[in-house]
């Protein structure tokens, strides 16, 4: 396959990432104890951090992008079974992150050769 399949993965797993932990607190399954504000500034600020690198595809952002999806495949992975009533979003997240950090691994591994 190109690289270029592997990066729209990886954007794919991203954006669909970003748009779950956005809606989740939010919109979805707004939280009882903690204010919203403080969650989307934990869950979505790391996210944050490659999309610049991640959009211009540098390999090292994207590199990045794909550390930073296991804290979000850790967290769906606990969710899933701490939380029944949330099953759903979580097992969600874990396809994303996954999406993400195959995709961007696969794209650095086959543009890196080229």
């Amino acid at each position: 396959m190109k690289p270029e399949h592997f990066y729209w993965t990886a954007l794919a797993g991203y954006f669909g990432l970003f748009l779950l932990l956005m809606l989740w607190p939010t919109l979805l399954a707004p939280p009882a104890r903690f204010p919203v504000a403080l969650l989307l500034i934990v869950t979505v600020a790391p996210l944050l951090l490659p999309l610049r690198g991640l959009l211009n595809k540098s390999l090292r952002s994207c590199a990045w992008a794909a550390y930073i999806s296991l804290i979000y495949f850790t967290h769906g992975t606990i969710e899933t079974f701490a939380n029944p009533l949330q099953r759903g979003y979580a097992i969600l997240e874990i396809v994303f992150s996954l999406l993400l950090f195959l995709g961007a691994s696969l794209y650095i591994r086959s543009a890196g050769k080229g």
